[in-house]
């Protein structure tokens, strides 16, 4: 965790034991203020989040999404598909130099 003035969205989830979404949530419903950075870069304030927290205004969440073999199975091919490809691609060229 960075120990500055301003922390992550995901900082503050951590923090907080809740859900990055909760904390959109929290900032839309104008309970946490956010500030942009760079307008890029969404940051809380590290005391506000505390402030927060010791309030007892948040209620930590303990939810687990169950990661499914198709969701794996999806996220492999998504995440690896260039190198899916590229073996395919080599093998076919291989075959083409061995047995032509």
């Amino acid at each position: 965790m960075s120990s500055g003035q301003y922390i992550t969205v995901r900082e503050a989830a951590q923090v907080l034991g809740v859900s990055e979404k909760k904390i959109t949530d929290l900032i839309e419903a104008g309970k946490l203020q956010a500030y942009k950075i760079a307008d890029q870069f969404l940051r809380l304030k590290r005391n506000e989040v505390m402030q927060m927290r010791s309030s007892g205004e948040v209620v930590s969440e303990n939810v687990k999404h169950d990661y499914t073999y198709a969701e794996r199975l999806k996220d492999f091919f998504y995440f690896n598909d260039f190198y899916i490809v590229s073996f395919v691609i080599i093998a076919v060229l291989l075959f083409f130099i061995f047995f032509s």
